[in-house]
């Protein structure tokens, strides 16, 4: 019997459906092999992720071994102490495997947001520098004022790995920052000078005025003690924002602790030795001491272990150290109060703008 052609039609429904199943059957094939993991995906993953292992599993394996031979196994249940650390940060945390932004936190009841920006992203082969940056808001105003944190992390390969192998901190204060300037100038308040025949009169002083002194009965110029108020109350701003960038640094480096509530914990430069818990080396010692340029600080409210929070206030010693009282948290906003309390200021302090 004579064969019967198939129609046109039909060949060329064939022909697309054999098309479509070869493409499906490549698909199946490239989802079964998994994408190579970024330096930047392998960072958040160790900075980040809450499962135990990830941030030891980052590291370079000179250093693992030296951890686990130092402390044993204390060594790695320490480094799995991060994981929890990121863990109680979930909540508020988002990451970001591309784009300007690494990370941030947000917390929308009291207005403030903490962002990791990316400066740069270098790969060069195996290895790929990447620089960040820290920026705190509160009601949609910046908080840096001038200081300028970095931290620029080295990744390498290593059997396959991304691993930190290198990590430089830098900071910077732009002397001639707009931010910076502001902040210096936001004391402006009435000063009662008494001149030489008993009578006082009201000036308007800030830190501007130092230019044109005013010599009181007691010999001393009132306008540059209202000049070294405004002064004192910049330094304890600006050292209120160091501790805050301090505590990131700390929290990282000793995991299983997280925050702490010791200033001296920050401290520790020209004690020998290398950085640990108790001397991370991170700030200046008059600040560790919790004393400095008429301000007395103090960290509270580390609760938790690790803990993922923590209190930072900054009081005058007297008025004439300062009339402002300056305080944060792990947000890195910062606020302060104008009756110097640190009660107030942790409770109702208005954004240092």
């Amino acid at each position: 019997m004579p064969r019967t052609k198939k129609p046109a039609t039909t060949i060329v429904c064939s022909l697309v459906l054999t098309v479509l199943l070869a493409g499906a059957l490549a698909n199946a094939i490239a989802d079964t092999q998994t994408m190579p993991q970024t330096a930047r995906q392998a960072l958040i993953e160790m900075l980040f992720d809450k499962t135990p292992g990830t941030f030891e599993k980052h590291l370079p394996q000179a250093t693992r071994a030296a951890l686990h031979k130092a402390r044993a196994d204390a060594g790695s249940s320490r480094l799995d102490g991060f994981s929890t650390f990121a863990n109680a940060m979930s909540g508020r945390l988002q990451t970001f495997e591309a784009g300007p932004t690494l990370a941030m936190i947000e917390d929308p009841q009291a207005h403030t947001k903490f962002e990791i920006t990316v400066e740069h992203d270098e790969l060069r082969g195996e290895e790929d520098e990447i620089e960040l940056s820290f920026r705190g808001y509160k009601d949609g105003e910046t908080q840096i004022a001038g200081t300028k944190f970095r931290f620029t992390l080295t990744m390498k390969q290593e059997t396959g790995i991304w691993r930190l192998n290198d990590v430089m901190v830098a900071m910077g204060v732009s002397l001639t920052d707009p931010e910076f300037l502001k902040a210096m100038s936001t004391n402006v308040r009435p000063t009662t000078a008494m001149n030489g025949a008993g009578n006082s009169r009201i000036s308007s002083s800030s830190s501007a005025s130092m230019s044109s002194p005013t010599v009181g009965s007691s010999g001393f110029s009132v306008s540059n003690e209202a000049a070294m108020t405004a002064a004192n109350e910049a330094s304890a701003a600006n050292s209120v924002r160091v501790v805050n960038t301090a505590q990131v640094s700390y929290a990282a480096s000793f995991p299983g602790t997280g925050f702490t509530c010791a200033l001296s914990d920050l401290g520790g430069m020209g004690a020998g030795g290398g950085p640990n818990e108790h001397q991370a080396m991170l700030i200046d010692p008059r600040l560790a001491q919790g004393r400095k340029n008429g301000y007395v600080f103090n960290l509270s409210g580390c609760s938790g272990t690790p803990a993922s929070g923590y209190r930072i206030t900054a009081v005058p010693v007297d008025s004439v150290s300062g009339t402002r009282a300056f305080c944060s948290d792990e947000s890195g906003a910062i606020r302060f109060s104008d009756d110097g309390k640190a009660s107030s200021c942790l409770t109702a302090g208005k954004s240092l703008q």
